[in-house]
Parts: structure tokens; C-alpha cells; sequence
């Protein structure tokens, strides 16, 4: 009964540092979000009240990002809240070693982790998704029109009145194949039909090779090689798709299955997913570090000097992650090396400190 009690106390008192901490940090991410809207409203001249909704909107996938250092900032105040008010020593002396508190803490965030993963991702990831939807109604270069589905790429685009749906087989990084571009006029009549094997889309002048163009007529031309005057490069489509915090864990599955059929490569996909997968753990991993190094701080009063630190810890753990991941989709590590090796040295650096961890 004791230690049912001990346990509810603890998990009430992590809980509670959690979500205020995880406010703080949500407050934070929509002041520093209000500085890029200001910047969008003015030059889309959109109303006021748009700077905050757009900021709100974008908010929930920020603090998803950070939310493994959150956890390691949580430990932190929960450490010294026990401290300051001497319930570690009584918990100590009732036979509650910093081992088993260890082991409860982990548990609760696997349990707030996985809720996180399987809920709160899909949240974010909706609002982001309305996010950039809202922001694409004000933008005069028809970002964000371009799709990938099991038939390969479309886009679609208005240039000078016309109306252009573009169809693409195949899509590498500067290259498309097996192309088809229907042009219509804004009242969707058809106007002609532009087939070509392959096109070279390094510029926003398409060259686009053994062309056959087709006009509402039924007149049949070929070219060996046209140009077709677009909004899009290769770069540009390829940015489209690199915002992986707009789909959830499903539409990542599909996207990831899509660029496959389409020869487009989905290595982003694939680390986005491994990285969705490892955050449960990662997060655990942030918990017990986080324990560790308070617990070795103990003798330091100052909790400035503490916080700064977690602090700085933090940000050595993101660079390496990042690190890790930046070799990965560059092809220089496999994909599951990337994203799990960082997590492997932070378990093994936890385990050491967890056996020192009730050494006095």
C-alpha cells in the first residue's frame, strides 16, 4: 500500500512539472512563430489576427520536436522540487532507492511517450497541415500545388491565365519522365495536350525531350526537344515534400510507398519514420539522464547553474542527432544506423550512470 502510494505521489508530481513545462515551452514556441508571421501578414497583407491563429497553428509541431529535451528539463525541476523540500531523503530512508525512482519515472514517460506517438503527433500534424493550407490561399507562386500518389506526380499551375495540370510517371530530384501537360483556360476548357518521354527541370524552363504536342484541333506535332516555361524546378518540388510534420503516420506509410513506385527516393520518409518510432525511447533515454546528472549535481544549490547545464546537455544531444541524421540522408549510414546509433550511446551512458546513480 506504501508503495502504491509512493508511486501515485511521484507520477502526480511529474505529470504536473510536465505539462507546465511543456506550456512554457508552447508559449515560447508562438512568441518566437509570431516574429515569422508578422513577416508573412505584411507581405501578403493579410489581416492582424492571422499572425496569432497561423502561430497557434504551427505551435504543436514545434513543441513535438523538442519534446525529448522537455522531458529532460521536467526531471530537472522534479528533482529539485523533492530536494528542496527534503521528500528524497525521507523516500531514501524508507527504502525507495534512486533506482527504483529511476525505474518509475521511465515507466510514466513510456506511458506519456506513447500517447505523444500515437495522439498528440497527429494533432500537430493536422494543424500543420491546415497551416501551410492557409498560408498557400495567400501565396502568389502556387506553393504546395504538387502531389504524389500511386500514378506518379502531379502539379498543378496558372501561368498567365492558363490553367496547367502536369502528369509525371517517374520523378528524380531534376528529372521527369514519361510527362504529360494538359493545358485548359480558366474556364477548364482544353486548349492542348504536350506529351514527352523525359524532361530536365534543373531551371524553371523545363526541356523537355521527344515532344509530342497535340492541340485541341486534333493537329499532331513533334519536337525533339521544347521548352515549357513552369513555377516549379526540381529544387522547388522536392521542398514541397521535405514538410514531413504535416503527415501523420499513415500518410507517411503511403507517401513512403508512393515515392517508391515513382522511382523518387524516400530515404527522408524512411528517417522521418524511424525517428517517429524511436521517440518513446528517446525520451526515456532524456528522463534517466536527465536523473543522473541532477543527481550528481546535488551538491551544487544553485538552480540556475543546474538548468543551464540541462541546457547545454540538451543542445549536445540535438547536434548529435542531427549529425546522425544528416549522414543518413546523405547516404554516408544506413538509415536505421542514423537514427538508432545516437539513442545506443545515450543507453549505454544511462546504464553506467545508473549504477552510480545511489553511490553517495
Amino acid at each position: 500500500m506504501i508503495l502504491k502510494k509512493y508511486q501515485s505521489y511521484i507520477s502526480l508530481i511529474f505529470v504536473k512539472k510536465f505539462i507546465v513545462v511543456s506550456l512554457v515551452f508552447f508559449c515560447i514556441a508562438i512568441l518566437i512563430n509570431i516574429f515569422e508571421e508578422i513577416k508573412f501578414t505584411e507581405k501578403y497583407d493579410t489581416n492582424g489576427y492571422y499572425i496569432v491563429y497561423l502561430s497557434m497553428l504551427n505551435a504543436p509541431s514545434i513543441v513535438f520536436e523538442i519534446f525529448p529535451f522537455i522531458f529532460l528539463i521536467t526531471v530537472k525541476f522534479f528533482y529539485l522540487g523533492l530536494r528542496d523540500k527534503n521528500e528524497l531523503e525521507i523516500l531514501n530512508t524508507n527504502g525507495i532507492s534512486n533506482t527504483k525512482l529511476i525505474i518509475l519515472l521511465a515507466s510514466i514517460t513510456l506511458i506519456i511517450g506513447v500517447f505523444l506517438l500515437l495522439f498528440y503527433y497527429s494533432f500537430s500534424s493536422n494543424l500543420k497541415s491546415k497551416y501551410l493550407d492557409i498560408k498557400n490561399r495567400f501565396s502568389n507562386t502556387n506553393e504546395y500545388l504538387a502531389v504524389v500518389n500511386d500514378d506518379g506526380l502531379w502539379i498543378k499551375e496558372e501561368v498567365d491565365e492558363n490553367l496547367y495540370i502536369i502528369h509525371a510517371e517517374k520523378f528524380f530530384k531534376n528529372r521527369l519522365e514519361l510527362i504529360t501537360i494538359t493545358e485548359a483556360d480558366k474556364y477548364y476548357n482544353n486548349k492542348s495536350t504536350i506529351t514527352a518521354e523525359t524532361a530536365n527541370i534543373v531551371s524553371n524552363n523545363w526541356q523537355l525531350n521527344n515532344v509530342l504536342l497535340l492541340t485541341n484541333e486534333g493537329d499532331k506535332q513533334n519536337f525533339k526537344s521544347l521548352v515549357y516555361n513552369s513555377s516549379f524546378n526540381g529544387e522547388i518540388i522536392s521542398n514541397l515534400f521535405s514538410n514531413l510534420n504535416s503527415l501523420n503516420i499513415y500518410e507517411l506509410h503511403k507517401l513512403s510507398s508512393s515515392y517508391y513506385k515513382i522511382g523518387y527516393s524516400n530515404m527522408d520518409v524512411k528517417i522521418h519514420l524511424n525517428k517517429l518510432y524511436s521517440m518513446p525511447l528517446f525520451y526515456i533515454l532524456m528522463t534517466i539522464l536527465g536523473f543522473i546528472i541532477i543527481n550528481k549535481l546535488k551538491k551544487f544549490k544553485s538552480h540556475f547553474f543546474i538548468i543551464i547545464f540541462g541546457i547545454f546537455i540538451s543542445v549536445v544531444v540535438y547536434y548529435l542527432n542531427y549529425f546522425s541524421g544528416v549522414l543518413g540522408s546523405k547516404g554516408a549510414m544506413p538509415i536505421h544506423v542514423s537514427v538508432w546509433s545516437p539513442l545506443l550511446i545515450l543507453f549505454l551512458i544511462c546504464n553506467i550512470g545508473i549504477l552510480r546513480v545511489n553511490e553517495n
